[in-house]
């Protein structure tokens, strides 16, 4: 084996220790940028917050705050202190005579109940769950004991595997009777038909008059498919806040925009600065011994001071941009004022580079007076010309579009992918089948079957 040396040249870039600490600042959301300066404040002893000069000021504000008035500053909803689903539940199982043993099957078997108040696990796997899990050992005729037991718990049909076993507990709760019957019937033997609305299916396959059939089918759309909600709010809903990182106001026609923020005015701890400007009288250029954690936490605080100050401005400097092409949307809030915007747009209004507005614009929200939107909802594609007035359409006027001639359909018969299609088509609209049902998907809207009225 030979051995050898090589010398070669290579460009690249590689981002300062500076702009990796801007990247990543950048990239949070409000409440992660709240979280990341505390725990710079907590980590960092040189780092420290500037007094309140108000005597009333007392909480902490961001550097970028359009009000100067109370009603301006966020308001926080106190916590939900109403009984839960899970609460309601076990306040009745200790009213029912079970043996222990079943009772705390039950019990198990409440807390594996989702919001919706579905089990998502088999009997068979929760039974092998409990024996691995807390040590609760039962057989199969306790283990169904537990289970009919909870099945039996207010609001009917907690304890579903299954909205078509959700429905037939439900149903199972009510007087007996013809539409009862015919109800528990189409659930039991054409259950295929009744979640695709083949009503003529229905009436064919069970032999029933379509009296009868329209009755059973309006029994069983009054019941409640996701009974879990009836009671208290969803935990994972209450933990998916979100929180929005600017605020734009519309006062008489002029906007304002808000960082939305809870940071303090940050500076330099003057312990710290009192040493380093010691350090420097008599240093004299070279570092003195044992000054080092002085010098880096100095340093560390004084580029984080500058960081959060550019993440800042460019988020302002984004934001105002944004708004700025789409000021005929955030004056009127109508959507068909929204025109066509790229990324590109934005930064020739401001300078930055495309991958700066891409992290600057990504998870994160505006509230405005009417609701609360992502950035990305203002981004929006051309797609042709409108017959009516020439201007260029976009992604969300034709969502809109499509949503009003949804609204306004005949539910008996409902408009196909293909004749909503034809009708933009008519209105001047180039769109293909396919943009239609992506547009639609994109608002909820399901397709023309599933929106059919029985």
């Amino acid at each position: 084996m030979a051995q050898s040396l090589k010398m070669e040249q290579r460009i690249g870039m590689r981002l300062s220790q500076q702009q990796l600490r801007f990247v990543k600042l950048l990239e949070l959301n409000a409440p992660e940028l709240d979280e990341a300066v505390e725990r710079e404040l907590e980590d960092n002893p040189a780092l420290g917050v500037k007094e309140e000069t108000h005597e009333e000021d007392t909480g902490r504000y961001p550097l970028f705050f359009a009000g100067n008035n109370d009603d301006d500053r966020p308001v926080f909803t106190p916590a939900d202190e109403s009984e839960s689903l899970y609460d309601h539940l076990y306040a009745q199982l200790s009213e029912r005579r079970l043996s222990p043993k079943v009772e705390l099957a039950a019990r198990y078997i409440v807390g594996n109940l989702d919001s919706n108040g579905y089990l998502s696990r088999s009997l068979s796997n929760l039974v092998d769950d409990m024996a691995f899990g807390p040590g609760i050992d039962v057989n199969d005729t306790e283990a169904r004991e537990a289970l009919d037991a909870v099945r039996s718990l207010e609001p009917a049909g907690i304890g579903a595997f299954g909205l078509r076993d959700c429905l037939e507990l439900q149903l199972k709760t009510l007087p007996s009777g013809e539409t009862r019957d015919d109800a528990l019937l189409i659930i039991r033997e054409a259950y295929d038909a009744f979640i695709m609305k083949h009503k003529h299916r229905i009436i064919s396959q069970l032999h029933l008059p379509a009296e009868r059939v329209d009755a059973a089918l309006a029994l069983i759309l009054s019941l409640n498919p996701k009974p879990g909600n009836a009671l208290g709010s969803d935990p994972a809903e209450e933990a998916n806040v979100i929180i929005p990182d600017f605020i734009v106001n519309n006062e008489d026609g002029e906007l304002t925009i808000t960082l939305n923020n809870r940071i303090p005015e940050l500076q330099i701890e003057q312990s710290f600065d009192q040493a380093m400007a010691n350090l420097e009288r008599t240093a004299k250029g070279r570092p003195k011994k044992g000054s080092e954690f002085i010098v880096s936490r100095y340093n560390d605080a004084r580029d984080f001071i500058r960081v959060l100050t550019q993440r800042q401005q460019t988020m302002m400097a984004v934001m105002s941009a944004i708004v700025k092409i789409q000021k005929e949307y955030f004056l009127t809030e109508d959507v068909y004022r929204l025109r066509p915007m790229m990324i590109k747009n934005v930064s020739e209004l401001t300078g930055l580079d495309l991958s700066v507005i891409s992290r600057a614009t990504t998870n994160k929200f505006v509230a405005t007076p009417w609701g609360i939107f992502p950035l990305r909802f203002f981004f929006s594609d051309s797609i042709g010309e409108t017959a009516e007035d020439g201007n260029a359409a976009t992604n969300r006027k034709v969502e809109a579009e499509i949503a009003a001639m949804v609204e306004a359909e005949d539910k008996r018969h409902p408009l196909s992918d293909q004749k909503i299609m034809e009708e933009m088509t008519a209105r001047g609209y180039d769109v293909s089948r396919r943009t239609v049902a992506k547009y639609r998907d994109r608002q909820g809207i399901p397709v023309a079957r599933l929106r059919k009225k029985l």
